[in-house]
């Protein structure tokens, strides 16, 4: 299941290398067939896009779902996975987009990122923080996570501001953080609205420190790495993981490869691991092999980050998931514990 037309993500690649590979070594008995349904979801698109594209693979005979990869999109996938009994993957943010037949690798997490980002600051030295988000379900979760570790480690949050997803325009908001007597800014949201966040702290000439969810991630794509320049950021790749260092070093693939490496390899494992442990070629089959799926080191996270599920656990990542990152010169930087950069 895509959220874009085919072609525009490499998710099939890594699902193709981790499937192949237990083909290969006989653990699945047979080759693996890809299926695609399209569907333009939140914010661009429509929760109905979604639904359709969703029955479309359960007409198709499919027998698990990857996919969505956007939260807003997965909560609405959630009840879908459950009418049709259909075991489904997603990748993204919400621990809520869970239940007995939804799956969740976590690409960031709209619960544990808040609390990643407020130690942080915390860290730093920031006493008054200001928080920009986004007016959507993805916004207002972090913003809730947020405020409880706030109020738990003596944090204030000083002043709030919400944007609609798609703002191309944010000066007032950010003024109104800055006239709050602000010393930090976080963003959080899906990131579409993170550039104008950006250039208008900029425009304002504001040099606290500023923050922001997984929506940093975009800063691969080089124009938006330049937006947001010297903003910390959750990534979901260390540069310490060992998992992550073999698997480039086997494929060849550069560090600015990693984050997309790490998630789609993560994936696909996730994926071939539940098809060869399935007792029975049904869905609820393929269920029963992702909930045997354990302990398996993960390319994602710090080193030490393990993948799998089991009965009621549907988050796969286990332990010090995120990562935090800051964007410098269009290079992504891992930050040390002490906020320091660290380049490798």
């Amino acid at each position: 299941m895509s959220e874009g037309p085919p072609g525009l993500t490499d998710i099939e690649r890594w699902l193709r290398l981790a499937t192949d590979e237990l083909v290969g070594n006989g653990r699945i008995d047979r080759d693996v067939e890809f299926i695609h349904a399209w569907g333009l979801g939140l914010p661009l698109g429509t929760a109905a896009a979604v639904e359709r594209a969703y029955a479309s693979l359960v007409d198709q005979d499919a027998l698990l779902v990857v996919g969505p990869a956007i939260g807003d999109n997965a909560l609405v996938a959630t009840p879908l996975a459950e009418r049709y009994a259909m075991p489904t993957i997603h990748w993204a943010g919400t621990e809520r987009a869970r239940s007995d037949y939804m799956f969740q690798l976590q690409v960031g997490s709209h619960e544990d990122e808040s609390i990643v980002l407020a130690r942080h600051l915390a860290s730093c030295g920031i006493r008054r923080l200001g928080v920009l988000y986004d007016r959507s379900p993805i916004g207002r979760r972090h913003l809730h996570f947020l405020q409880a570790e706030a109020d738990a480690i003596g944090l204030c949050i000083a002043a709030t501001g919400s944007l609609i997803p798609l703002a191309e325009e944010a000066s007032s908001e950010v003024e109104h953080i800055v006239d709050a007597d602000c010393d930090g800014l976080v963003y959080l949201g899906l990131g579409l609205s993170a550039p104008a966040v950006a250039r208008a702290v900029r425009a304002r000439g504001w040099n606290g420190p500023c923050a922001m969810n997984t929506a940093g991630l975009r800063g691969y794509a080089p124009e938006f790495a330049r937006v947001i320049d010297r903003w910390a950021y959750v990534d979901m790749h260390s540069d310490s993981n060992a998992t992550l260092a073999t698997l480039r070093q086997r494929l060849g693939l550069p560090p600015s490869a990693g984050y997309a490496a790490a998630k789609g390899y993560d994936l696909g494992r996730l994926v071939a691991e539940g098809l060869a442990r399935a007792p029975e070629r049904t869905r609820l089959g393929v269920k029963e092999g992702l909930e045997q799926v354990k302990w398996l080191p993960a390319a994602e996270g710090h080193e030490g980050t393990l993948l799998g599920f089991g009965n009621r656990d549907r988050g796969a990542l286990h332990g010090r998931y995120l990562v935090l990152r800051q964007w410098l010169d269009g290079r992504t930087v891992e930050l040390t514990a002490s906020g320091a950069g660290q380049q490798q």
